[in-house]
């Protein structure tokens, strides 16, 4: 059995699952590399209009798996801080994904699980899913997943889960911005916010993902930005058929 299922659709939709349900989609060295080389490759595919990062079983993901921890525990600084590199690059990748990545969260999402949350570009949780970054608990501090969390949630909040390890609810979690919406019916709230981003140029998507991330944001870069989209072709023909009443031809 693979750790990491990808299945697409007609429209363009990539539904990657974490298959890990034993340990609760806790992730290794494997699925460490899966889920990069995914990303990876998926990011470069003109056909992929959007991704959605879900995980079988009871969790989402309750982050580094034991034995993975133990391994490291018995190697040395330097080939800890090369996993820890590895792990920081799946992140990254997720993070900077061109396409638009939506994670559905069930069960518990703790430490590294935090952290993919924290990476995609909307999140959906269940009433009942559970949150925590428990480093601290172990002895240990979230450290690689600290830029994507702190960017999400801020540093007041994070000043409190990443010193106390509490878990906290759903509801805390869209409080706090790492969740956008909190639905019972994770996969029917998917749905409707995948017919939303295919109703987006995808080139546009891709531009409005890029342009959140930009540390600065100046008059000359926005305007420079703008018109560059404009003057694009999927530009003028979004424009287009807005003033002929019709669908683009990305939606087609």
């Amino acid at each position: 059995m693979t750790d990491l299922i990808i299945d697409s659709d007609a429209r363009g939709v990539v539904r990657v699952t974490l298959n890990r349900p034993a340990v609760h989609n806790a992730f290794n060295e494997g699925l460490i590399g899966d889920l990069t080389q995914a990303f990876e490759d998926l990011g470069k595919q003109d056909g992929v209009r959007a991704i959605v990062l879900s995980g079988n079983g009871a969790s989402f993901s309750a982050g580094a798996d034991l034995n993975w921890m133990q391994r490291a525990a018995e190697k040395d600084e330097f080939a800890n801080r090369e996993d820890a590199l590895a792990l920081a690059r799946m992140f990254e990748t997720i993070d900077t994904c061109p396409k638009p990545v939506i994670g559905l969260v069930q069960g518990a999402a703790f430490g590294g699980g935090v952290g993919l949350a924290a990476c995609c570009d909307v999140v959906i949780a269940q009433p009942e899913a559970k949150f925590g970054l428990t480093e601290v608990r172990l002895g240990l501090i979230p450290a690689v997943i600290s830029p994507f969390v702190i960017a999400k949630i801020g540093r007041s909040a994070a000043r409190r889960y990443f010193l106390t390890g509490e878990h906290f609810t759903a509801a805390e979690a869209h409080r706090i911005g790492l969740v956008h919406e909190v639905a019972s019916g994770l996969e029917a709230a998917g749905a409707r916010l995948i017919d939303a981003l295919l109703a987006g140029g995808p080139e546009a998507i891709a531009d409005a993902k890029d342009l959140v991330a930009e540390r600065r944001l100046t008059a000359d870069l926005t305007a420079t930005r703008i018109a560059a989209r404009r003057a694009s072709e999927e530009g003028r023909e979004g424009i287009a058929a807005f003033l002929a009443k019709r669908k683009p031809g990305w939606m087609l």
